[in-house]
């Protein structure tokens, strides 16, 4: 099959389906062309020539995403969104870990200057819009999927968010609306810790609570173990303990059981990111859903139409949504 092929399908031009399938593009073409152009290259079976292609556009057909923990159920998702978009435009998709280190994020944005990708979507723990100016002045624009309220700045970064501020005290609202005044909060260090804690402190000081937190290293199931043990050897005894992710959440459920408290009945436990786990633990696990398929996709359009030219000169910010999903744990 050949590009003639093709635009014979999609009833366009062959120059407009070089144009689409190289990843190139133009800010002139309707979105419904590209589906079109996509949609038939699939039935088709058309494969282009990547080397070639390369070459000729003095492009990879490659995107980076970088995430802070390639193991944490939450990413997987987004990767799969992001694929969703970027499978139909030809281009591959290269997932690498930073262990939300400062010199690991570091690492691999000067790695994404080598010519290495096209474009990012990342999550960084660490970096701030500033770090990014070098990369979007070599030409790679970057998507980053923040945990904060963002507006868009000066450089062109565009930042898909969920207002995970607001997300945390609505999380924390609702235990106390369910009479819970003794609520704990535990969280990992960096990321998106920092907001979450302060959504929490809101509610809770708000209904005249005294916030109680405690932080681990790690934002897992094993930080959340350790976190809830040193709550439970305390003398805070909670009735509501809040996690900052569903990992830590698993945790937190695993040393209740330890020490023969039943759950909700003794401590209602809530988590955060509605990761596929989340639904098989028992009970299962009210949580915060932020629908990171959906996210995925919003960063791959978004990045396509960087690269494409068709976004402002400056850096754009997309909200996305949160709720909150009720389970058996509260």
């Amino acid at each position: 099959m050949t590009q003639k092929d093709v635009a014979r399908l999609a009833g366009v031009s062959q120059a407009t389906v070089s144009m689409v399938l190289s990843g190139g593009g133009s800010p002139a073409i309707p979105a419904d062309t590209w589906a079109r152009i996509t949609k038939a290259a699939r039935e088709l079976g058309y494969s282009p020539n990547r080397f070639a292609q390369a070459l000729k556009t003095n492009r990879t057909m490659t995107i980076a995403c970088i995430v802070p923990d390639i193991t944490n159920p939450f990413y997987p998702a987004l990767m799969r969104g992001i694929q969703s978009i970027t499978d139909g435009l030809n281009y591959d998709v290269i997932a690498v870990n930073t262990e939300g280190t400062p010199e690991r994020e570091r690492h691999f944005l000067d790695w994404s200057r080598q010519g290495r990708v096209d474009g990012i979507i990342g999550v960084f723990f660490t970096l701030r819009a500033m770090d990014f100016k070098p990369l979007v002045e070599a030409g790679v624009p970057v998507v980053r999927i923040e945990s904060s309220k963002k507006r868009g700045g000066e450089l062109p970064i565009d930042d898909i968010f969920v207002d995970s501020r607001a997300a945390a005290y609505a999380v924390t609202h609702y235990l106390i609306a369910r009479g819970h005044r003794r609520i704990s909060m535990i969280a990992g260090r960096g990321g998106p810790q920092g907001v979450r804690i302060e959504g929490y402190r809101q509610a809770l000081t708000e209904a005249g609570g005294e916030p109680h937190i405690v932080l681990d290293e790690a934002f897992s199931e094993e930080g959340g173990l350790r976190a809830a043990r040193s709550i439970l050897d305390s003398d805070y005894k909670p009735t509501a303990i809040f996690a900052a992710n569903d990992l830590m959440a698993i945790g937190v459920m695993q040393a209740l059981r330890e020490s023969g408290l039943t759950i909700p009945g003794d401590v209602a436990v809530v988590g955060f990111d509605d990761i596929s786990a989340a639904k098989l633990v028992t009970p299962s696990l009210t949580t915060v859903a932020q629908f990171q398929y959906e996210m995925g996709v919003k960063a791959a359009q978004i990045l396509m139409e960087r690269l494409r030219g068709s976004k402002p000169s400056a850096g754009t910010a997309l909200e996305m949504p949160f709720s909150l999903v009720e389970r058996g744990s509260t």
